[in-house]
């Protein structure tokens, strides 16, 4: 079965295209924009501080032009704020675009990844069962089939060991059932758990074989979305997702003291 999750389309088009020169502007902005939001992000420039173009040009070695769009690019996150006479000042976490997934990604590869993937772990855990339950409701026939064939990929990569491939069917099992619900809003928030289900892997905190609990839920949802039965459906997210906090616990939990 060929998988498509989110941002497929783009990696196959890079796979296919040769790489650009290391001084092209695109590479030059991506690097200056990661650099300054994993600094903010992780507290490394703190609420207040106060940037210039200049300052961003000459530390790394870019044009205006890139040093301009780098800064609205994070203005438009809410990292920054952009004042006359001002500056360019570091904004309050309460400012941040919290959904953004680049935001979510700077968050998770900083000295904050704890707080953030428990934030993100309870999101899941409030929104992904209703959104199961809707699912088995208002799915396409085609959806219903889709998430029994993706579930039982996921079954096969897990227990091969495959964890690349098997995060590409993870992300498109769990993107198909919040776009399947019929609810926008939930639908929305599909990038959002994308990249959470990408840094549990890419930051090592996947099992290199998935748990069979984890991967008999996951065709419990399938079949239930399948067959019609939203509370089922939505009974089996609830727990794969207990699951799924349950081996997040000791990363966020202080240590009981001994003694």
């Amino acid at each position: 079965m060929e998988l498509r999750g989110v941002g497929q389309e783009k990696r196959e088009h890079a796979a296919a295209s040769p790489p650009p020169p290391a001084t092209d502007a695109a590479v030059l902005h991506s690097s200056v924009l990661d650099t300054i939001g994993e600094e903010i992000t992780g507290d490394a420039l703190p609420e207040g501080h106060v940037l210039t173009l200049e300052q961003i040009r000459e530390r790394f070695g870019v044009s205006r032009t890139v040093a301009r769009e780098t800064m609205r690019i994070l203005e438009s996150m809410g990292l920054v704020r952009s004042r006359r006479r001002v500056g360019i000042t570091v904004q309050p976490r309460a400012s941040w675009n919290v959904y953004d997934p680049r935001v979510i990604w700077w968050r998770l590869s900083g000295p904050g990844r704890n707080a953030q993937l428990r934030s993100l772990t309870e999101l899941r855990i409030a929104v992904e069962p209703l959104a199961a339950g809707a699912a088995a409701r208002s799915a396409s026939a085609a959806e219903r089939e889709r998430a029994v064939g993706v579930a039982a990929t996921l079954r096969a990569l897990g227990e091969a060991g495959d964890l690349d491939r098997f995060l590409e069917a993870d992300i498109a099992f769990h993107t198909l059932l919040l776009q399947a619900s019929g609810n926008e809003m939930f639908g929305a928030l599909a990038d959002v758990v994308a990249v959470v289900l990408q840094g549990r892997t890419q930051l090592g905190l996947m099992p290199h074989h998935p748990e069979p609990a984890a991967l008999d839920l996951h065709e419990a949802v399938a079949d239930a979305v399948a067959g019609g039965r939203p509370r089922d459906a939505e009974t089996g997210m609830r727990e794969l997702l207990a699951e799924v906090r349950h081996a997040m616990l000791p990363l966020w939990e202080p240590r009981t003291r001994k003694g």
